[in-house]
């Protein structure tokens, strides 16, 4: 069946609704809305009936099968919707979903909503059924490039324009924290006329800081030579209370990993030989050759011996600012 993302959701349900969707992804706020989107076009093709099941520790799985299977008795159209929170049915509620995705009830809309899902699950024999028969739905992140955009475009449903200041303001301010961008976006639909051109004042008064920082942007920034974002992200996540310890762990690996990555393709290995074993997913298959490469073994193994500096003063052995030293190491790794 077909892929979509969420923002083609909308045109799709314009063309009808089909009988089954399999809801996925990391962003929440995608992910709410676009379950918002099947219900009132559920409603609008009559389907006036609703039955929820959640999935958890015990979850009865004979009661949904017997909800599926009697749906089909009654005139009424119904919208069945299954919630696995953490994205794992276990073995048999994953016989139950196979056995689900190869007969749908008639006069039923199968919603199967989960969260983001890890390797295993993806390539499970149950999602492999669902996948055939079901319309994918994926709520994926909103990445910092794609940020801006995301925003201007939500602004203009509300009326309002943005001058290229201030939209980078609004999403410096945002940034890694969707539910709170669209908030800020009502809000300012709220305070300012339709047609206003939000300008670096009305940013900055009106918006929130509510940026959140991860270790993964961290990673990007210093691989990818980005000094002003390095110490814009440690601040952030200093700000936000991260413990030390534990990003000096995810340096020192992604070091390690640089390194690693450099002896084998010094071997003739290629990246896409290293992707799974060394965890080069996504955009960090771009990243990681090229920060090496730039870096080169001698600094990243002098680096390594400031992690362990580093790590002694976190632990009290060694007198100094963990944070200053890890500010400087990731800075010299970036330059």
């Amino acid at each position: 069946m077909a892929s979509l993302s969420t923002h083609q959701l909308d045109e799709s349900l314009a063309g009808g609704l089909h009988s089954a969707y399999l809801l996925h992804g990391e962003e929440d706020l995608l992910r709410v809305e676009a379950l918002d989107a099947l219900r009132s076009a559920a409603k609008q093709h009559g389907y006036d009936n609703r039955e929820v099941f959640t999935v958890d520790n015990g979850f009865d799985w004979s009661a949904l099968m017997g909800a599926a299977q009697s749906a089909g008795l009654f005139a009424d159209k119904k919208l069945l919707e299954i919630h696995i929170p953490n994205g794992k049915p276990g073995k048999e509620g994953g016989e139950a979903l196979v056995q689900l995705a190869h007969r749908l009830p008639e006069d039923t809309c199968v919603v199967l909503v989960l969260p983001k899902l890890e390797k295993a699950q993806a390539q499970s024999k149950w999602f492999g059924a669902w996948a055939k028969v079901a319309t994918v739905v994926e709520a994926k992140a909103v990445s910092l490039a794609a940020l801006p955009q995301w925003i201007e475009t939500r602004l203009a449903r509300d009326g309002l324009a943005i001058e290229s200041d201030a939209l980078r303001l609004f999403a410096d301010k945002v940034e890694g924290n969707l539910l709170a961008a669209k908030q800020e976006i009502d809000k300012l639909a709220l305070l300012l006329p339709a047609g206003h051109l939000v300008s670096v004042a009305d940013a900055e008064a009106a918006v929130a800081n509510v940026a959140r920082f991860d270790v993964f942007q961290l990673a990007a920034a210093w691989m990818n030579g980005d000094a002003a974002r390095v110490v814009r992200l440690l601040d952030g996540l200093a700000a936000e209370g991260s413990e030390p310890v534990l990003l000096l762990w995810a340096i020192s690996e992604d070091i390690r990993t640089l390194i690693r990555l450099l002896a084998a393709l010094k071997q003739g290995q290629n990246v896409g030989q290293l992707r799974n074993s060394l965890r080069l997913w996504g955009e960090k298959q771009t990243w990681a050759p090229q920060a090496a490469r730039r870096i080169g073994v001698p600094r990243l193994l002098l680096a390594l011996q400031t992690c362990a500096r580093i790590d002694r003063q976190i632990k009290g052995a060694e007198e100094g600012d963990a944070w200053a030293e890890t500010r400087h190491l990731l800075l010299s790794l970036a330059a």
